[in-house]
C-alpha cells in the first residue's frame, strides 16, 4: 500500500485456489479487520473450493471473479454464491472474442431490436443476471458505448434465448487440469 500511496484498498482478490491460499486468504482476513483493506474475494473459485473457504473461516468472501458469459454462464455456481452472499463478478464477460461473439447471429438479432451492439446485449444481460462485469477495452469509442447500457432492459424472452447459447464449460481455461495446476503453481507474484 506504501508503494501505491494508499492507506487502505477497496477490494483484494485471491486469483487461484492453489497453493496456500489458506494462508493467503487468512492474512487477508487480519488485513480486512484491521481495516487495511474494505472487501476481501476470490477469484475463479469453484463452488466446491469457495463452500470450503467459506466454512473454515471466518470472513466470507465478497465477491468470486470467475469466467462467465454466454456460452459458460456458471448458473450452478452462481446459485452458490448467492447462497452465500459472494457476488458473482465476470472476468471474461465477453468470452475473450472467442467463438465469434460480436458477430454471433442470435445475439446480433436481439441486438438489432434494441437498436444496441452485440457486447451492449452481453453486459446488459449480465446485469439482469446480477452479475458484475467489467469489460476490458482500450477504444474510448468501445468504453463509451460499454457504458451505454442502462437506457434498455432484455426481454424475458431474449433472456432465455441466451439462456440457450450456454454449452456449460470453459473453452479458454481449464481449471481442473493436472497441467493447469502446474501453471499456476509455477507462478510468483511474490518474491
Amino acid at each position: 500500500m506504501k508503494k501505491l500511496g494508499l492507506d487502505y484498498l477497496d477490494l483484494y482478490l485471491i486469483h487461484q485456489p492453489f497453493n496456500d491460499y489458506y494462508g493467503s486468504w487468512r492474512a487477508l482476513e487480519e488485513l480486512y479487520k484491521e481495516g487495511r483493506i474494505r472487501a476481501i474475494g476470490v477469484s475463479n473459485f469453484y463452488p466446491d473450493r469457495l463452500v470450503d473457504l467459506i466454512l473454515n473461516n471466518e470472513v466470507v468472501p465478497a465477491v468470486n471473479q470467475v469466467e462467465t458469459h454466454p456460452f459458460f454462464q456458471q448458473k450452478g455456481a452462481k446459485r452458490v454464491m448467492e447462497e452465500y452472499g459472494v457476488q458473482i463478478e465476470s472476468w471474461g464477460p465477453f468470452a475473450e472474442g472467442q467463438k465469434n461473439i460480436f458477430q454471433n447471429e442470435l445475439l446480433s438479432g436481439i441486438g438489432a431490436k434494441y437498436g444496441k451492439s452485440v457486447a451492449q446485449v452481453i453486459l446488459r444481460w449480465h446485469i439482469q443476471r446480477g452479475v458484475v462485469a467489467i469489460p476490458k477495452s482500450v477504444h474510448k469509442e468501445r468504453i463509451i458505448e460499454n457504458f451505454n447500457v442502462w437506457d434498455f432492459t432484455l426481454s424475458n424472452e431474449d433472456m432465455a434465448v441466451i439462456a440457450t447459447m450456454d454449452i456449460g464449460k470453459s473453452e479458454i481455461v481449464d481449471h481442473f487440469s493436472a497441467d493447469m495446476a502446474k501453471t499456476l503453481n509455477g507462478w510468483k507474484i511474490h518474491e
